[in-house]
């Protein structure tokens, strides 16, 4: 499968050093080699984690005859941005450098971004409707029970999907994150992985869990903190229009595997915002648009689940209701008191119709994804 950023990393590795980051197992190495038109085994293939690449790299030896190398997993080394620089400066002329990995590139720097200027930097997201350019309704209900991560949404198997959702686990605890961080309570960090999943959709509560996990404040957005950077959660921020009361610090909690969400409204909700969020990325990373997500609840509770901003200006508003009839009183509420210009009422029945007194949209999630979130 051609992947949504392919064509962007070949047109930009003409011009710089790319680094694409994104959860594991969402693809990169695959986009990877398909770029370099081999497998696993390709000497332009370098992985820090097999035994020997390191020490080479570390060493200034590289591949010959090679136009192209891709260094996967290569953050893990704490110097590894000096390491690229050298690299990079020394073979510019004849050799393009992909670099990859599973944790935020733009985070684990050590200290000063030495490589300013000298790399686009690009975030690889799981499938969506709009990749796939299937709009029907089975695909979005695979997409829900499976997510989109390939391996299990290919497969399509309840049982492959269990297996290989304990054994991602494993990695991204048991691997990345003690690679990456000091960390010791590494079970109740595997605690706090297994609750996630039931704080999604609503405002998050550090408090909650101190308590659900027996540990401290600190400890608790510590290692939030390092699961948002390791890619398997993301939070978002309010928004907070003029002449609206509305809260100002609340972030909401989603996955990049929704598929781990057990109740229905949540796992649609965290599959939308998968989708907006992968959306505001390609658009960032591709065009350079400043572009947030945040959403919108006021004092009174309130609340559109997502509002996109573009430049700092609001472009639409996102409110998702599984089976929706009416529209929502929160979107009359808002359209009344703020500038946003659209209201979309996204479900996942047919129901399609225009509210043109409150700039809203009732639309089908699968039309949605068709007709808004272009990449």
């Amino acid at each position: 499968m051609k992947r949504y950023l392919k064509d962007q990393v070949v047109r930009d590795l003409a011009k710089k050093m790319v680094f694409v980051d994104g959860p594991r197992q969402v693809g990169k190495t695959k986009m990877s080699l398909d770029i370099l038109g081999g497998n696993e085994e390709h000497p332009a293939y370098l992985n820090w984690d097999v035994p020997g690449v390191a020490v080479n790299l570390q060493k200034g030896y590289l591949p010959g005859k090679q136009t192209l190398l891709v260094l996967d997993e290569i953050h893990k080394y704490t110097e590894w941005r000096n390491l690229v620089k050298g690299m990079f400066d020394r073979h510019r002329r004849k050799i393009q450098f992909l670099i990859t990995g599973s944790a935020r590139l733009d985070y684990y720097h050590h200290g000063g971004d030495s490589l300013q200027g000298r790399y686009h930097y690009l975030r690889l997201h799981p499938l969506s409707l709009c990749e796939l350019g299937s709009f029907h309704k089975n695909d979005l209900e695979q997409l829900l029970q499976f997510g989109g991560f390939l391996e299990p949404f290919l497969e399509g198997e309840v049982s492959s999907w269990r297996r290989w959702q304990q054994e991602r686990k494993t990695r991204v605890v048991h691997e990345d994150l003690l690679s990456l961080e000091k960390v010791q309570e590494v079970s109740k960090i595997n605690l706090l992985v297994d609750h996630l999943p039931l704080k999604v959709s609503s405002p998050l509560s550090i408090q909650s869990l101190m308590g659900d996990l027996s540990a401290a404040h600190k400890s608790v957005a510590k290692w939030l903190d390092i699961l948002q950077n390791l890619y398997f959660i993301f939070r978002i921020a309010p928004y907070g229009p003029p002449h609206v009361r509305a809260v100002k610090k609340e972030q909401k909690l989603y996955l990049w595997d929704w598929s781990l969400c057990t109740e229905e409204g949540p796992k649609f909700e965290n599959l939308v915002a998968s989708n907006l969020l992968k959306y505001c990325h390609f658009r960032q990373d591709t065009q350079g648009h400043s572009m947030e997500l945040r959403y919108l609840r006021d004092t009174d509770k309130r609340e559109i689940d997502f509002v996109v901003l573009e430049d700092a200006k609001p472009i639409f508003a996102v409110e998702c209701i599984v089976k929706s009839k009416s529209l929502s009183p929160h979107i009359k509420y808002f359209s009344e008191r703020t500038h946003i210009p659209i209201f979309y009422q996204v479900n996942k029945d047919d129901h399609d119709f225009e509210v043109p007194d409150y700039r809203a949209r009732i639309i089908p999630f699968t039309e949605f994804a068709r007709d808004i979130l272009k990449i």
